[in-house]
């Protein structure tokens, strides 16, 4: 079992930017390739970004490649994502997500495991 803790959402300005945290516990999450997904009330779950277990590799949807950066201290067990470049179209509750294989996937239904999501709201 893997838990997973997001911390760092609030409230930004659009241009400003803001870094979430995923904070890893139980079975080492060095082995599980993860990823960031977010989800607006009424909407459907969207990729945001998926890093390899060893974090050689990642994935970026086109709507944040270029704003948003992924990356992970495995020492630490942390996932991080780096969003620059705010706009208010970013505004959802972004959820972080592991998956019992090394490799990265934009699929959701591939995850095994999911935090409890962070809020982030983007104002114009």
């Amino acid at each position: 079992q893997v838990q997973l803790v997001e911390s760092g959402g609030g409230l930004v300005q659009a241009g400003g930017s803001l870094r979430l945290s995923c904070a890893a516990s139980g079975r080492t999450s060095s082995s599980y390739a993860m990823g960031w997904f977010r989800q607006a009330p009424g909407k459907e779950r969207e990729f945001v970004t998926s890093i390899s277990a060893s974090g050689a590799s990642t994935w970026y949807a086109d709507s944040v490649r270029g704003r948003f950066t992924i990356s992970r201290e495995n020492g630490k067990n942390t996932l991080y994502l780096q969003m620059n470049s705010l706009k208010v179209e970013d505004t959802d509750v972004y959820y972080c997500a592991a998956r019992s294989w090394v490799y990265i996937s934009r699929d959701g239904s591939e995850y095994d495991y999911w935090g409890q999501g962070t809020q982030v709201t983007v104002s114009s």
